[in-house]
């Protein structure tokens, strides 16, 4: 399967949901339904074939924040150690000593304030990229959710059948 062919899993489902619920009722009954069983066995395992695609996706999604978090944190301790290095430097020479003192600070605090400041960028771009996921996954459980739900109803409604009705096979 082409990957731009590739349907959303949470489209999916609400396709095998739409295609539940526009099925043909069962004659003298409002909740039985009858759906091509090949077709919808053919829908859900395609499904159940492309969500570990979207777990892969989610893991690569982790890395990538800790790669991230690891390259600030580097950047991060090069700039304090630039910052450091020009201090010492500063501090050695007698005739400006004070000034260097106080350039030094200023050089380390804004160092500091980088690092900080990326911090909270990869933080707040790791906290999206979550929750993203987080809803999505959310989405994803409340169809799976209903669509069992509904099977399990139609289950239980076919399984009732009268005793005149009892040789026939269930709709599903």
């Amino acid at each position: 399967m082409d990957p731009s062919d590739r349907m959303d899993p949470l489209d999916r489902i609400d396709e095998i949901i739409n295609i539940v619920e526009q099925a043909r009722s069962v004659p003298m009954s409002r909740t039985n339904c009858m759906v091509e069983r090949g077709e919808m066995i053919g829908m859900l395992e395609d499904l159940r074939a492309e969500l570990p695609t979207d777990l892969r996706k989610a893991a690569a999604l982790l890395e990538e924040r800790d790669r991230i978090i690891d390259k600030g944190r580097s950047e991060a301790e090069r700039i304090i150690s630039e910052g450091e290095a020009e201090h010492a430097r500063l501090v050695s020479v007698n005739e400006i000593t004070v000034s260097a003192e106080h350039e030094g600070a200023r050089i380390v605090a804004e160092a500091r304030a980088e690092a900080q400041r990326l911090r909270e960028e990869v933080d707040d771009y790791v906290d999206t990229a979550l929750a993203n996921f987080e809803q999505f996954l959310t989405r994803a459980l409340a169809s799976i959710e209903r669509g069992r739900d509904k099977m399990h109803a139609l289950r239980e409604i076919g399984s009732f059948a009268g005793p005149d009705e009892g040789e026939r096979p269930l709709p599903f």
